[in-house]
């Protein structure tokens, strides 16, 4: 009897069947693509100085139209115009404008092509058709295999304001990371207790170890953030992101040599001193492994160690170990140097 009457008071209250998974009221379905086809995959994985291209084909020609590929500007909330074709002619802009081009392998093809990738080419990228009042656009992320790695100069931490630290990541081969480019470094094992500026504005510090200096032992391991700060007056550090380079080496020159000695020696074998960047390129994707430390361009001392020893630091995980920024003028070190492009 029990069962009976819960099962009348189900049909009184429940909706009808038809009714259960219908779309809410004032929800249209979005507009399904008519002439653009859908990309196989959201992602190109590229490499630096590689050549990639973002594939966007059309599946008719409608008529009097435009595609228009643009790329989304994070630190800005803006996208940029990159090229604009109406099948037969096209106009390129902006700063990638000397290295971009349509693949156009068929009349359908509307694919943008990229030529030397760059750090700055990583991110989303949107191709659009533009035909009148049925516009259709699909969206596609290029994406550089990379590591991120925290900077703060010489003078110590929490010294960049956004601008700063932007420049700094440039002038060590690097950019300022994304955020998910620094939420996929704490899964891999980032784990760092300064608090630094990412491209979108934004200030995280990454956390695996949670730690009193580090918010307190209570707080789950995690991106901790500060959210969006004042570009100008908010001084942090930077989390940077580098790339490998096709065709270039990272290696050691051993000797007592102050920074200045350092720079020439790489000189002298047709090389440059190399930048924080691309020390932590080699070690990331060229294994470098080194116990000696040796001067960067930045006047710091550090080494790369790939596979963890006591007696090159003693800590357990591989990483670039720092001496931090010691007197120019010492000729205790050797020197790392770089040759490529």
């Amino acid at each position: 009897l029990r069962m009976l009457l819960l099962r009348s008071l189900w049909l009184l209250v429940a909706p009808p069947a038809s009714s259960i998974f219908q779309r809410p009221t004032g929800s249209p379905a979005p507009p399904r693509l008519q002439y653009l086809l859908e990309p196989l995959h959201g992602a190109v994985h590229t490499q630096r100085g590689a050549t990639a291209t973002l594939p966007c084909v059309l599946r008719a020609l409608p008529r009097n139209y435009r595609v228009k590929w643009s790329k989304v500007e994070p630190a800005n909330y803006r996208e940029s115009i990159i090229i604009i074709t109406n099948g037969l002619y096209h106009k390129n802009y902006g700063p990638l404008s000397p290295r971009v081009r349509l693949r156009h392998s068929h009349r359908y093809d509307a694919s943008l092509t990229i030529t030397d990738v760059a750090l700055e080419d990583e991110g989303r990228y949107r191709c659009q058709l533009v035909n009148g009042l049925e516009d259709e656009s699909v969206s596609l992320t290029l994406h550089l295999e990379g590591v991120v790695f925290p900077y703060q100069p010489s003078n110590g931490r929490y010294k960049f304001n956004y601008h700063e630290a932007k420049r700094a990541c440039e002038q060590q081969d690097s950019r300022l990371a994304t955020y998910q480019q620094l939420y996929k470094a704490w899964t891999e094992g980032l784990d760092w207790c300064n608090a630094g500026w990412v491209l979108d504005g934004t200030v995280h510090y990454p956390i695996i170890n949670s730690r009193e200096p580090c918010g307190g032992r209570l707080l789950l391991p995690g991106v901790r953030t500060y959210g969006a700060r004042d570009k100008q007056k908010d001084r942090f550090d930077a989390f940077c992101f580098t790339s490998a380079l096709q065709g270039s080496q990272v290696y050691f020159i051993r000797g007592h040599l102050n920074f200045k000695e350092a720079g020439q020696a790489c000189r002298n074998h047709g090389a440059t001193i190399a930048k924080v960047g691309q020390l932590y390129s080699a070690w990331k994707f060229s294994q470098l492994d080194r116990c000696d430390g040796g001067w960067l361009a930045d006047g710091s001392v550090r080494y790369p160690i790939t596979t963890p020893r006591e007696r090159c630091g003693g800590l357990p995980d591989p990483g670039v170990r720092s001496f931090g920024f010691p007197s120019k003028e010492l000729r205790t070190y050797g020197t790392y140097c770089f040759t490529g492009k």
